[in-house]
């Protein structure tokens, strides 16, 4: 069954094409794939991204906060990188070129929702405790992408790479894999409290 994709905001879908079109943005982008492409570059599938804090307060209340906009940039048949854009005081604009297993992760796991029977809207929703990315499909189809806490009933879908004894792409109900991620924190750190406390890195 098709996703229902809230559309973007326009002046954060208008700041990805005024960076795909300046060959500076471009040349200094941290992503090979992207510097090297040959012919025009498209933002396709834009995703709302939500990132989920706190999640080691294993019985609090799950809040996320909205982080942006992330878009699939297209080089011909395949997504090369995404960029993602950001709302400042001054409005929609762009912040980063990204690249990496995500890119190619987060395609895949757009085609495997494509066939589930429920409808969902997607979303991207950022662990930076557990250097995690999931997609997130949300039950309100009517939301803007920007509203809205993953329900006990949502589906996740964790990116590859996942953490360890984190089953990449394969859907999860939030509310059964919310204690496992809280329990991972609380009780077996995954990196040691030096690097947890280091930021983590872009996904």
């Amino acid at each position: 069954m098709p996703l229902h994709v809230p559309p973007a905001p326009a002046p954060a879908l208008r700041s990805v094409l005024t960076a795909l079109g300046s060959p500076t943005a471009v040349r200094e982008a941290p992503t090979s794939a992207l510097r090297d492409h040959q012919g025009p570059l498209s933002p396709d599938h834009p995703l709302p991204v939500h990132v989920w804090d706190d999640v080691s307060r294993a019985g609090g209340p799950l809040r996320t906060r909205p982080a942006g906009w992330r878009f699939l940039v297209r080089g011909g048949e395949r997504a090369v990188a995404a960029a993602e854009a950001r709302l400042t005081a001054d409005g929609w604009t762009f912040s980063h070129f990204c690249g990496g297993p995500y890119v190619n992760a987060t395609e895949q796991a757009l085609h495997q929702a494509e066939l589930f029977t429920t409808p969902y809207q997607p979303r991207l929703l950022s662990v930076p405790e557990l250097y995690m990315l999931t997609l997130w499909l949300h039950h309100d189809l009517t939301s803007d992408g920007a509203d809205g806490t993953p329900a006990p009933g949502d589906l996740l879908l964790p990116l590859a790479p996942a953490p360890p004894g984190i089953a990449a792409h394969r859907p999860q109900r939030v509310a059964d894999l919310l204690p496992r991620l809280a329990l991972r924190l609380t009780a077996t750190p995954l990196l040691g409290p030096t690097a947890r406390s280091a930021p983590a890195p872009a996904p």
